[in-house]
C-alpha cells in the first residue's frame, strides 16, 4: 500500500464555516466533488488498476478561494518502479487540473503532491493524515491515533461479507464494522451500542428496564464478544427524560452512555459518523444493521458479530393497518422487508443501523428499537432515528 499526499487551491469556492465539520452537508458535497475528479482521472490512466482512493481530509480558507488537503492511496507490486509511478502520477493529476476540471476552479501553480513508499496497513495510512499535508512524514504514535480520533465513519475493510440476515448467513469479517461495540450486565451481553466518540456510546433506553446502575454494565469492543479485542466500564448512562418503561409506545428510544476511560482506536474499533439533524435518508436506502442477537426469535445471543443488508421503509408505509397500525412515531424509522425473512433479533436492541454515502464514509441512520418478534411478513424493524434525536445528542454528550 502506497500513498501520497497532495495540496492544491480551489478559486471558485469560498471558505464556508460549515466546512469545519466533516459531517456538514456543504464539506462532504465539496469534498465528494474533488474525490470524483480525482477518481475519475485515475481511472481512465494506466493507473486504474492500481489506484485504490481518494479521500480529503481538510478544507482550509484562503484569502482567494478554499485549499484542499488530500490523500491518495494506490495498490503496488513490490517490483514496481516506484519513481518512475510517482512521477507519473505527479504529471497525470496535474495535466488533469490544468485542463479540465468539471466546474472547480483549480490553481495549478499551487498543487503540490508529495509521497511515500510504506508497507502499510490501510489503517496505518489513516493514521499518518495530518492537518498539513504539505510533506510526507513518519508521524509518532501519539500524534497518529489523536488525528484519527477526528476520522469517523472510515473502515479498514475493503470488502463486505453481505449476509442474508442477522438470523442466519454468516459473521462479519474483522474490521468490518468498528463502531460496533456490545453492553455487558453482570459480564453477559445484553444489548449493542455504537461508538459515537472515544467516550461516549449511542444505544436505546430500553436496553436498562430496571438495571441503570452503571457499576453493573461494561462495555466490549471487537468482532468477538469473547475474548473481547477491548473492555471499558461504565461511568455514566444518560436515559432521554421522556422515555418511559411504563408506555409501551417505544417513543424517546435512546441513550447515551459515558466510558470510564477513552477506548483507544485500533483497525478494529473506531467510531461511525453522526448525521447531521437535517439529513433525510430517503426509502428504499441500503443499510446495515448488526449486532450479536438470537438467530431466531427468543433464541440466544451469540459470539460472533453478524449483519444483515435492509432497506429504509416509507414511514406511511410502515404506518399501514397490517404493518404498524399508525404505531411508527417522528422519532422512528422502519428498515427491512415487507415479506420478512432479514430483520434483528433479540439482543441486537441498541445497536446500529448504518449507511455509506457516496465518498465511502458511513453514518449512523438509527438504533435498533422495537419490532413484532423477528423477520415476520409486515413486520420490518422499528428504529430509533437518530436525526430526530441530534440536538440531544449533542446537549448531552457535546458531539
Amino acid at each position: 500500500m502506497y500513498f501520497y499526499n497532495g495540496t492544491f487551491k480551489i478559486t471558485n469556492v469560498q471558505y464556508n464555516r460549515e466546512f469545519d465539520k466533516h459531517t456538514s452537508k456543504e464539506y462532504r458535497d465539496l469534498s465528494t466533488s474533488i474525490e470524483m475528479l480525482v477518481t475519475n482521472t485515475f481511472r481512465a490512466s494506466i493507473f486504474n488498476k492500481k489506484y485504490i482512493r481518494s479521500h480529503v481530509v481538510n478544507l482550509r480558507p484562503d484569502t482567494s478561494g478554499v485549499v484542499v488537503e488530500l490523500v491518495l492511496m494506490f495498490e503496488f507490486a513490490s517490483n514496481d518502479n516506484r519513481k518512475a509511478f510517482s512521477e507519473r502520477i505527479k504529471s497525470i493529476l496535474l495535466r488533469r487540473l490544468q485542463t479540465n476540471t468539471e466546474g472547480l476552479e483549480i490553481d495549478p501553480s499551487t498543487f503540490q503532491l508529495s509521497g511515500k513508499f510504506l508497507e502499510l496497513s490501510l489503517f496505518s495510512l489513516i493514521l499518518l493524515l495530518g492537518p498539513s499535508l504539505s510533506s510526507v512524514q513518519w508521524m509518532k504514535k501519539e500524534n497518529g491515533e489523536h488525528l484519527f480520533n477526528n476520522c469517523c465513519g472510515i473502515r479498514t475493510s475493503k470488502s463486505l461479507s453481505y449476509a442474508n440476515r442477522i438470523t442466519g448467513g454468516i459473521s462479519a469479517q474483522v474490521g468490518e464494522w468498528p463502531w460496533q461495540a456490545s453492553l455487558q450486565l453482570s459480564g453477559i451481553h445484553r444489548c449493542g451500542a455504537t461508538l459515537i466518540s472515544n467516550t461516549w456510546l449511542i444505544t436505546a433506553a430500553h436496553c436498562f428496564r430496571g438495571q441503570q446502575n452503571p457499576s453493573r454494565w461494561t462495555a466490549s469492543f471487537g468482532t468477538v464478544i469473547r475474548p473481547p479485542q477491548s473492555r471499558r466500564s461504565i461511568r455514566n448512562i444518560i436515559i432521554h427524560e421522556k422515555y418511559s418503561d411504563a408506555v409501551q409506545n417505544h417513543n424517546y428510544d435512546i441513550a447515551v452512555v459515558q466510558l470510564s476511560s477513552p477506548v483507544e482506536f485500533t483497525n478494529v474499533i473506531r467510531m461511525v459518523c453522526l448525521p447531521e439533524e437535517f439529513y433525510v435518508f430517503p426509502h428504499n436506502t441500503t443499510c446495515f444493521v448488526t449486532g450479536w442477537g438470537a438467530l431466531r426469535n427468543e433464541g440466544s445471543s451469540i459470539n460472533n458479530l453478524r449483519q444483515a443488508e435492509v432497506k429504509i421503509i416509507d414511514t406511511n408505509i410502515c404506518n399501514r393497518a397490517e404493518v404498524y397500525n399508525g404505531a411508527i412515531a417522528p422519532g422512528m424509522v422502519c428498515a427491512g422487508y415487507l415479506e420478512g425473512e432479514i430483520d434483528a433479533c433479540q439482543g441486537d436492541s441498541g445497536g446500529p443501523l448504518v449507511t455509506e454515502d457516496r465518498r465511502g464514509v458511513w453514518f449512523l441512520v438509527g438504533i435498533v428499537s422495537w419490532g413484532d418478534e423477528c423477520a415476520k411478513k409486515n413486520k420490518p424493524g422499528v428504529y430509533t432515528r437518530v436525526t430526530y434525536y441530534r440536538d440531544w445528542i449533542a446537549a448531552k454528550t457535546g458531539l
